[in-house]
Order: C-alpha cells, then sequence, then structure tokens
C-alpha cells in the first residue's frame, strides 16, 4: 500500500503540496552581506517550514558551498546572488515572487 501524505491525504505519488506551497509563496528576497574578514555571504529569505529545509539543501548542493537556514533564513557562504535566482526558477519558483 502507497505512503499517504499527512498534509492533502493523498497517495505519495500523487501529492502536490510541494508545488503548490511554491507557488502560494510570498516574497523571496536575495541579497548579499559582507561579513567578517571581507566575506560574503547570500542571504535567502522569504521560505517557511519544510519548504525551507527542501531549499537550503538544494541550494548548497547546487551552488557547491556551504551555509544554513535558521529563524526562515538561507544563508549561503559567498556571494552567489545572481546563481540562486537561476536556481530557485529552477526549483519551480515562480519568477515574480523572487526578488533579487
Amino acid at each position: 500500500m502507497a505512503e499517504i501524505c499527512p498534509k492533502c491525504g493523498l497517495p505519495k505519488e500523487l501529492c502536490v503540496c510541494d508545488v503548490l506551497d511554491r507557488e502560494t509563496t510570498k516574497k523571496i528576497k536575495v541579497s548579499k552581506v559582507k561579513k567578517k574578514f571581507q566575506k560574503y555571504m547570500t542571504i535567502v529569505e522569504g521560505l517557511t517550514g519544510e519548504e525551507l529545509e527542501r531549499t537550503a539543501k538544494s541550494l548548497k548542493t547546487r551552488l557547491a558551498c556551504g551555509g544554513t537556514y535558521k529563524n526562515g533564513v538561507i544563508e549561503l557562504q559567498g556571494d552567489h546572488k545572481d546563481q540562486v535566482k537561476k536556481e530557485l526558477l529552477k526549483l519551480g519558483y515562480p519568477e515574480s515572487s523572487i526578488d533579487a
């Protein structure tokens, strides 16, 4: 028997919760800040819950950088502002919701 999604009650194969979450995301803000020792950090704000964790892991893998997620913010080591927007589009987030 197939696993059931706890959120929508559909089988995991038919579940569209993650797609709906991406489409209903408010605004995603991408910025960069200069930290200690003149190092840059890319900040992604506007994601919540499980979506935050999944997106952070995917961005770190695709951009080959370190980083973390906490308090609704993804912090990536290095200046990846332009690449983050491209990767978010590849992950299915609408361009109108990304403010880079």
